[in-house]
C-alpha cells in the first residue's frame, strides 16, 4: 500500500478523536474511554489513569490543536491519592483520583514524563509557569529525596508494569529508561526553578545511566545492578527521545537499536522486549503483539538519526495495519485471531508525534 498524506490524515483526524475523548471534565485524561461506542464490548478495562500515557497525550495535544494540558496538571496537582503526602505517583487511579488496580506500585518514569509533558507545553505555549509551581517542586523533591546517589532507595516497576519485575534496593539496580526520563525531568525542573539538589541529583542518575551500557554485550542493559537484566527492550528509544540523555547517533544507542532490530523487530512490527507475554487477552500464554506505539517511536529515533527512509518504513506499517480497525490503532497487532485492546489512547498519541516530526 502507498500512504498518502489523505490516508494519513484520516487517522489523524481518529486520534484527535481518540485523544479528545478521553479527556474527562474534570481534567483526568484516561488510557482508554470504555464509554464510548466505538470501543468493543470485550475490551479490558483501561478508564484510569496511568501519568505516563496522559503526559504523551499532552504532548500530542500541543500538535492538534487540543488545550487538554493545564486541566490535567491541575487534576495531578489536587487529585492521586496520597500524592501530597509522600510526593510521588504510583501506578494507575481512576478518574477521582483513588488508587487504581495496580495498587500502591512506585513507578519512577512517570514523574519524569509529566515534567517533560510540563517542559513542553510552557515552552511552545510561553505561559507562566507560576501556577505549578507546587506540582513541579513536589514532583522534583519527591523522585529527588528517595534517589540514594545510585539507586532509589524504595523499591519501583519500570515503564511496562510488569508485576514481577521490580527494583529492590538490596540489589542497588535500576531501570535504564526510568532513570534516563527522571534525569532529563529533573533538568527541566531545575530550568523552571534552579535548585542545586535536583540538578545533583540529574547527574547522579547520568552517572548511572552510562554505567548501564555493557562493553562486552554492546548495548545498553534495561535494568544494571548487582544483579542486572540483560534482556533487549524497546523503551531504550527514550535515551534518545524523548529525554534527551544521548545524541540519536551516539554509538552506544546505535549499538543498542541494531540489537532491538535484531531481537524484537518482528514482520516490521516492534515488541515490548524479549520473552513478553502479555496479551491483554487474559491468558498471556501464546506471546505478546508488536506495539504501534512502538513503530512510532522507532519512527521517531531513525528520523532523528536521519534516515527518513527507515522512519517512513516503520512509521507506514503502523498506517498499513490500521485498515484492519478503520482507522483505530490498538495496543497491539497481532498475525492471529486476537485484538486485544482498542483503541488505545496512547497509541494515537505516538502516532501524532511521530506524523509531526515527519512533517505531516
Amino acid at each position: 500500500m502507498t500512504n498518502t498524506p489523505k490516508n494519513i490524515q484520516a487517522i489523524l483526524d481518529i486520534s484527535q478523536a481518540v485523544i479528545r475523548d478521553s479527556v474527562l471534565s474534570n481534567g483526568a485524561i484516561v488510557a482508554a474511554n470504555t464509554d464510548k461506542p466505538y470501543v468493543p464490548k470485550h475490551a479490558s478495562d483501561y478508564r484510569y489513569v496511568w501519568i505516563r500515557d496522559a503526559s504523551f497525550a499532552c504532548v500530542a495535544g500541543e500538535h492538534i490543536g487540543l488545550e487538554i494540558q493545564e486541566p490535567f496538571f491541575r487534576w495531578v496537582s489536587e487529585r492521586p491519592e496520597d500524592f501530597v503526602e509522600d510526593e510521588l505517583l504510583y501506578s494507575n487511579y481512576s478518574t477521582n483520583g483513588r488508587i487504581a488496580t495496580m495498587g500502591k506500585i512506585f513507578m519512577a518514569d512517570q514523574t519524569g514524563a509529566l515534567l517533560w509533558a510540563i517542559h513542553e507545553h510552557f515552552s511552545i505555549t510561553k505561559h507562566s509557569v507560576e501556577p505549578f509551581r507546587e506540582l513541579i517542586h513536589r514532583l522534583a523533591n519527591g523522585i529527588a529525596k528517595i534517589w540514594n546517589k545510585t539507586f532509589f532507595s524504595i523499591a519501583s516497576s519500570d515503564i511496562w508494569e510488569e508485576s514481577h519485575r521490580k527494583t529492590s534496593p538490596r540489589f542497588e539496580n535500576n531501570f535504564t529508561y526510568s532513570l534516563a526520563s527522571c534525569a532529563c525531568g529533573l533538568f527541566y525542573a531545575n530550568d523552571f526553578f534552579p535548585n542545586h539538589f535536583w540538578k545533583e541529583t540529574a547527574m547522579q542518575m547520568m552517572g548511572v545511566i552510562d554505567a548501564a551500557y555493557d562493553k562486552e554485550r554492546g548495548y545498553f542493559l534495561r535494568n544494571k545492578g548487582k544483579v542486572s537484566d540483560p534482556n533487549i527492550d524497546a523503551s531504550l528509544l527514550g535515551l534518545v527521545w524523548p529525554f534527551t540523555i544521548y545524541e540519536p547517533g551516539d554509538e552506544r544507542m546505535a549499538n543498542t537499536v541494531s540489537m532491538m532490530e535484531k531481537k524484537l523487530v518482528v514482520d516490521g512490527g516492534v515488541h515490548r522486549f524479549e520473552f513478553d507475554y502479555f496479551d491483554s487477552e487474559g491468558s498471556s500464554q501464546e506471546g505478546g503483539g508488536a506495539w504501534p506505539l512502538l513503530n512510532c517511536w522507532m519512527s521517531i529515533y531513525w528520523h532523528l538519526r536521519g534516515n527518513d527512509k527507515k522512519a517512513h518504513q516503520y512509521f507506514d506499517w503502523v498506517v498499513d495495519r490500521s485498515e484492519k480497525f478503520n482507522g483505530f490503532l490498538p495496543e497491539q497487532f497481532f498475525n492471529d485471531f486476537r485484538i486485544g485492546i482498542y483503541p488505545l489512547m496512547w497509541s494515537h498519541a505516538m502516532f501524532v508525534i511521530a506524523a509531526k516530526k515527519l512533517g505531516y
